[in-house]
């Protein structure tokens, strides 16, 4: 399970709570306006911010003071953050070992996962030679290659067509639950927690509430949200 106990920080006049717990395995939407602080709970979780009070806590374990690296945690971002001057293969080795001194058996594991998002052959192309959609398939091979149970996703698919992006968080959800992993997605677009997530976290009013049944909440909104979404 991961917990927010209490979970606070103010950055200027911007101010978040968090308490609230999700199951281990989860999939759950992150939604809010702009500037609600949807990313500023993902870093919180990853640890690139450090909260003012209160834990994050992974399956009982108290991990506030743990440095990013030492997290059960794999992130990925809207640009995907790959390396323009490396292949997809040394891309997704970087999962493994930043100095890509890969072994045999890695660079052999390296190629089995760019095969199992559909990138089979593809292990020497650039990121300029990829297609929008491919590079988010690198990104998430080397995700599926990390295995950390918690995955953060900060509207990772948000540049893609809409049949791109459903195909996306169709192979996202696959991963999800080959790998048994704990996912929290940022997105702005309600279709997409609908497709992805049966829970759905509302962050308003400085506050991230606990997470509800999707279609329920988006069905019936609070006025907040309802705002938001139109």
């Amino acid at each position: 399970m991961l917990e927010l106990k209490n979970l606070s920080v103010t950055l200027g006049n911007f101010h978040l709570h968090a308490d609230l717990s999700i199951d281990a395995g989860s999939r759950v939407a992150i939604i809010g306006a702009s500037g609600s602080g949807k990313s500023t709970l993902l870093s919180l979780i990853a640890g690139f911010l450090a909260p003012d009070r209160g834990q994050v806590r992974w399956q009982g374990q108290d991990i506030t003071a743990a440095l990013p690296g030492q997290r059960p945690v794999s992130v990925l971002f809207q640009d995907q953050n790959l390396f323009p001057h490396l292949t997809a293969a040394q891309n997704v080795g970087l999962g493994l070992r930043p100095d890509l001194r890969l072994n045999h058996g890695q660079r052999t594991r390296v190629s089995q996962v760019l095969a199992e998002v559909g990138l089979e052959g593809m292990e020497d192309r650039k990121p300029a030679s990829l297609s929008g959609g491919q590079q988010s398939r690198v990104a998430l091979a080397r995700v599926l290659l990390r295995a950390r149970p918690i995955l953060l996703l900060d509207e990772p698919f948000a540049a893609l067509g809409p049949a791109l992006k459903s195909e996306m968080l169709d192979l996202l959800a696959r991963i999800a639950g080959e790998t048994d992993a704990t996912v929290l997605m940022v997105s702005h677009d309600p279709a997409d927690a609908r497709r992805f997530a049966p829970l759905t976290i509302v962050i308003e009013d400085g506050r991230a509430h606990p997470p509800q049944p999707t279609g329920p909440l988006l069905d019936n909104p609070p006025p907040g949200l309802r705002a938001y979404l139109g």
